[in-house]
């Protein structure tokens, strides 16, 4: 049979393949972006996200809402041991940034801000920077005039054990030493008052 032999009815149903075809592909194609969405802005609030690629071994249990923070031991910038163990029963602010990451740096003044504001209710602010060393996170701190804890993480060893997978992320604990939020991406001065207020209590 030839082409012209053909019954007239097979264009019409290879156009309606074409169509449907595209119609699954336009569907399938949304489907992801809006998959890639919600993984790039795990809240709904936040922005500017910067991903991270961690070094270290993860250790312990995945950080969950509810749960006890994983303590850690580490030094600060200035030489100081700390934990979050030694600060349990008052709020901590836990911050995973770099000086490298444009969003960190442009959310530090108002966590500063934030701090000053918060620090007469016991609020303790631990700053933990990824793949930096000590000096270049001082210089930073000094820099920006940041005076809550610094603590460098150059082989990502705490960031590991809380999962990070993007900065800035923050967690916020409660004076009973339980992980009360986890917020990812860059929060405006609104958002930090309020999340500080509910550990506050």
């Amino acid at each position: 049979m030839t082409t012209t032999d053909r019954p007239a009815g097979w264009r019409a149903r290879i156009r309606t393949s074409r169509v449907g075809t595209l119609a699954v592909l336009a569907v399938t194609t949304v489907l992801v972006m809006g998959a890639a969405y919600l993984v790039d802005r795990p809240d709904p609030d936040a922005d500017g996200v910067t991903a991270v690629e961690l070094t270290g071994a993860a250790s312990g249990p995945p950080p969950a809402v509810g749960k006890p923070a994983q303590d850690f031991t580490a030094t600060t910038v200035d030489g100081q041991p700390v934990s979050l163990s030694e600060h349990k029963g008052k709020p901590i602010w836990l911050t995973f940034g770099a000086s490298w990451c444009a969003p960190c740096r442009a959310e530090a003044p108002d966590i500063q801000a934030a701090y000053d504001q918060a620090k007469a209710n016991g609020v303790v602010v631990i700053a933990v920077y990824l793949s930096e060393d000590a000096k270049d996170v001082r210089d930073y701190a000094i820099r920006l005039g940041l005076d809550f804890l610094h603590v460098a993480d150059p082989e990502t060893r705490i960031a590991s054990a809380y999962r990070v997978m993007g900065i800035p992320t923050h967690y916020f604990i409660n004076r009973a030493g339980e992980l009360h939020s986890i917020k990812v991406g860059v929060l405006n001065r609104a958002r930090m008052d309020a999340a500080l207020a509910e550990i506050s209590k």
